[in-house]
């Protein structure tokens, strides 16, 4: 091992919707996690995996930090600060628009003052003048935070500048995982979260709140994969909204789903959807445990 490799786990956190995901589909150049303009989208932590230079970043997607009396919602924030307590740095993402106090309640979650560096994300929204007024707020916290990076997708951040930085403070270590893979998550655990992403696009209301996807099978083939769902719901009115007039809804959401999973596996894609029903499965304890969220 030369004396020069890092590695690290970089936790990634944020309230719901402040662009986590889609940042780091941006910094990964793949579209791994999933992204919604809904809130509350991600459900569990999701490692991502970037090599720069010597250097190897395992970032944590995370669930937006919020408190809820919902059993999902418990289950998600203690996901989040899960990640937070087990990373070697954090990466805390406050969008511009953000009242400070997003940030003085991450503090406060922090309970074990891991090292992080504030991402003031989409800067791309606001003037200059707005950016540096935020900022200038930030500076009464300056002894919190190792270093505030204003960043925008639109604007096509510099990755290498913020990659350096990450890199700057994670410790001398050898790689975790193998420098060619992109994710540790099993392929199906990405496909679920890409056909509920066409659930959260497809549908609305109470609906993507209240539906899972449950891979039952993957067939790989040479010329083609073959993927078998379920979707879950918790009521029979939801399976009807989810399946649609003749079937046109859950045809839209399999239609979207296979075209991103096609542009991720890069190969023709057979995906059969079921719509099934388990009554109350987001408040019930086992039942969340039966579909991968163990507390």
């Amino acid at each position: 091992m030369s004396c020069e490799q890092k590695a690290g786990f970089v936790a990634v956190v944020g309230r719901p919707n402040a662009g986590k995901s889609s940042l780091l589909n941006f910094f990964i150049g793949e579209k791994l996690a999933m992204v919604s303009h809904k809130a509350n989208a991600t459900r569990k932590r999701l490692n991502m995996i970037a090599m720069h230079n010597d250097c190897q970043i395992v970032f944590v997607d995370t669930p937006g930090i919020h408190e809820s009396e919902r059993l999902m919602n418990k289950f998600m924030l203690e996901e989040a600060l899960k990640a937070m307590g087990d990373s070697d740095l954090i990466l805390f993402l406050s969008p511009v628009t953000d009242s400070i106090k997003e940030y003085e309640n991450f503090l406060r979650l922090n309970k074990k003052s891991i090292p992080h560096i504030v991402l003031l994300t989409k800067t791309d929204e606001v003037k200059n003048e707005y950016i540096l007024k935020k900022i200038l707020e930030f500076q009464k916290y300056q002894d919190k935070f190792l270093e505030l990076i204003p960043v925008s997708i639109k604007k096509g951040t510099d990755k290498s500048y913020v990659f350096d930085t990450i890199c700057k403070h994670l410790p001398a270590h050898p790689h975790y995982f193998d420098p060619e893979i992109l994710t540790t998550d099993k392929m199906k655990d990405i496909y679920k979260e890409l056909i509920r992403e066409s659930i959260f696009e497809k549908t609305s209301k109470e609906i993507p709140y209240f539906s899972d996807v449950v891979i039952e099978r993957v067939e790989e083939l040479p010329e083609i994969e073959k993927i078998y769902a379920q979707i879950v719901v918790e009521k029979k009115s939801q399976k009807g909204i989810v399946i649609g007039k003749d079937g046109e809804t859950l045809r839209r959401i399999g239609h979207a789903a296979r075209k991103s999973i096609e542009r991720l596996n890069g190969k023709k894609t057979f995906l059969k959807l079921f719509v099934v029903v388990k009554h109350g499965w987001t408040k019930d304890k086992k039942s969340l445990g039966e579909l991968g969220y163990n507390f």
